[in-house]
């Protein structure tokens, strides 16, 4: 049995719709964070250094010339969805913003757009923007970097918005027929196993399309990092993490797909957990949960 067998994974769900293999690129379009420049904050939050899971090399090349360059090295792939993931990316006039999206999809091959931002950065007029993509007959996700429905953990990570900014957002968007992804962070301070359910069984009633779950990870330059240098934040560990996840993952209705279940950091930049460092050990590890435990939604 595979990984895809026990959980609906986005991959395989795009081969079914697609009847081929769709590959992923990652864009850097220039964007900034209310949360890094002062319009709500700066330092951004907590746990955050954009450089480990972002290229920033690729913020001085356009859009087309960043897709050109990475499909030359895709083989296993004919056609891509553009995904826009640096910061935050529905942060700026809408006119900059269709410039960029627009460009993005006038690429050969180019079968659609994941947006990823924060649910208090997404106005009106950017949903009717994105709407009108998929009105045309793009893929269009938006991707919502929630990471907790506990409004406490959100203070305290210095998010700088509330569940209530994810709920109206993402209900605006799936009226327009946007699919919504949602990010998930597994380990974040003071929180637990039934924290983390509570967040899942919050985002489900609220509706969402996707999610991504990520271990937290402590890397160079964040907040974060100075508390655990210091001794006052503990990793989450391998086996945890595929408890809270697994659980997670078994209490989704089958139709909700996950675009991620585990995420890698880049070293120097990862600090902890080590297990981080190569994202197939949170994968394989997950995996046997599953086959072991019932696979998505088998708890329901």
């Amino acid at each position: 049995m595979q990984l895809n067998q026990v959980v609906n994974m986005f991959g395989a769900d795009l081969q079914r719709r697609y009847g081929e293999k769709i590959h992923k690129i990652t864009l850097h379009g220039g964007f900034n964070c209310p949360n890094r420049d002062g319009t709500l904050g700066r330092g951004g939050c907590t746990f955050c250094n954009v450089s480990s899971f972002s290229d920033e090399t690729q913020s001085s090349l356009s859009i087309s010339e960043q897709i050109r360059g990475q499909v030359t090295k895709i083989t296993r792939a004919n056609r891509y969805l553009a995904y826009f993931q640096a910061y935050t990316s529905t942060y700026a006039e809408v006119c900059i913003l269709k410039e960029l999206y627009e460009e993005a999809l006038k690429q050969a091959d180019i079968v659609g757009l994941c947006v990823g931002t924060r649910p208090d950065c997404v106005p009106e007029e950017v949903l009717s923007l994105l709407s009108s993509y998929r009105e045309r007959g793009y893929e269009i996700w938006l991707e919502l970097g929630l990471q907790s429905a506990h409004d406490r953990t959100l203070h305290r990570i210095n998010r700088g918005h509330n569940f209530s900014s994810y709920q109206q957002t993402a209900s605006k968007a799936r009226q327009l027929g946007l699919k919504v992804c949602t990010h998930l962070i597994c380990g974040l301070p003071n929180e637990d196993q039934l924290m983390n359910m509570q967040t899942l069984d919050k985002v489900l009633e609220c509706g969402t399309d996707g999610i991504k779950l990520h271990p937290l990870h402590i890397v160079d330059g964040s907040i974060m990092a100075k508390s655990w240098q210091v001794g006052r934040l503990q990793p989450i560990t391998l086996a945890d993490y595929t408890s809270i996840a697994g659980e997670m993952i078994r209490h989704t209705p089958s139709e909700i797909i996950y675009h991620r279940i585990c995420a890698s950091a880049r070293r120097p930049t990862l600090l902890a957990p080590e297990w981080c460092a190569n994202r197939w050990l949170g994968m394989n590890s997950l995996y046997q949960y599953l086959l072991a435990h019932g696979g998505q939604g088998s708890a329901l």
